[in-house]
């Protein structure tokens, strides 16, 4: 066979075999793409879940711990009506059917109430989550912890209004800049940070995983996909679950201050408005009042003491306190009953 005829032919096979490969190649590359696609768009799907989960229950958290902080505050009125009743006995704890609370220390609300006023102003156009932080941590500690010392010397807890802001975020920056810490501005930042917000409870976990492009290789960026998604659901399950233990709570702290407001009240009725000024005067139905109303104060006080996140010391992990959560609404709803405090 003549060379000319041998070689055409082995081009022709050679042409059809190249257009085979193109066909297989091409085909591999749409697979490629397509998988590239369903990757970054089940990728996003997932950081959207995330996000939407996360904001939601920052929300919930922050709600929770804005209430908190306006409950401790609100201890200063009932502090100062309580203490214009002249001859009043020692109000001690309440022990009862496995229900525990403080005896009454006007001191330490005061301290409480002064550093849960600083926290709401300090919170004031802070980051989503910060105010969550404060009740994950428990608002109770929190506020106490806000107390410290000024860099002039006087204790926060005798300064009021801006300086006593000033002087709590100076004290949370490390002290003022004379004394070589950061002063107001890092306190503010420190504030307003994700260490203190629920956010943070998530956010070094995955943000790393999530926040990231994918490869662009196929099979790779579909395992980091696979991978992330994984931890964005357990992250999913974690955020649901404090989420609900956090709606319970508040509904359970919006409970106990309704009763705790009527009650206050009535307190102020028989002292500022009949102006009732000695314990003897009062009458059984006024004494039972009173009596009760400082109890509430305690229950209240407790509950806003309660962590609703702890870390796992093991896994350094946060972890929902679910269990010290609902003993303390178990708890609240004991105590009312107990004693007759309907609303």
């Amino acid at each position: 066979m003549p060379i000319p005829f041998i070689l055409g032919g082995l081009a022709a096979v050679a042409g059809v075999a190249g257009v085979v490969n193109g066909v297989k190649g091409a085909s591999k590359m749409k697979d490629a793409n397509d998988t590239m696609k369903r990757a970054e768009s089940r990728h996003k799907a997932n950081i959207e879940k995330f996000e939407s989960k996360n904001r939601i229950t920052c929300s919930k958290m922050d709600e929770v711990g804005t209430r908190e902080l306006t409950i401790l505050k609100s201890f200063q009125q009932f502090s100062d009506v309580l203490e214009r009743i002249q001859g009043r006995p020692e109000f001690k704890g309440y022990k009862k059917n496995d229900v525990e609370l403080p005896k009454y220390d006007a001191e330490e609300l005061k301290n409480v109430s002064v550093g849960a006023g600083v926290l709401l102003g300090g919170i004031t156009g802070a980051a989503v989550g910060t105010a969550g932080g404060f009740a994950a941590a428990g608002a109770t500690t929190a506020a106490v912890m806000a107390l410290g010392t000024a860099s002039t010397g006087t204790a926060i807890a005798s300064l009021s209004g801006v300086a006593a802001t000033n002087a709590t975020l100076a004290a949370l920056g490390g002290g003022s800049l004379a004394a070589g810490g950061g002063g107001m501005a890092l306190g503010s930042t420190i504030l307003g940070a994700s260490t203190l917000g629920v956010g943070l409870l998530v956010g070094g976990v995955i943000f790393n995983i999530v926040g990231g492009s994918l490869s662009d290789k196929a099979d790779e960026a579909w395992a980091q996909m696979l991978k992330a998604e994984n931890e964005v659901n357990e992250i999913c399950s974690y955020l649901n679950e404090l989420y609900c233990v956090a709606m319970n709570f508040n509904n359970s702290l919006i409970t106990v201050n309704a009763c705790y407001q009527r009650h206050f009240e009535k307190l102020k009725r028989i002292v500022v408005e009949k102006r009732k000024v000695f314990w003897d005067d009062f009458t059984e139905e006024e004494r039972t009042i009173t009596e009760n109303t400082v109890l509430l104060v305690g229950l209240l006080f407790k509950m806003c003491k309660t962590k609703l996140v702890f870390k796992d010391e093991v896994t350094d992990n946060n972890i929902v306190n679910e269990y010290a959560v609902n003993k303390t609404i178990q708890d609240a709803k004991k105590f009312i009953a107990d004693n007759g405090l309907y609303i």
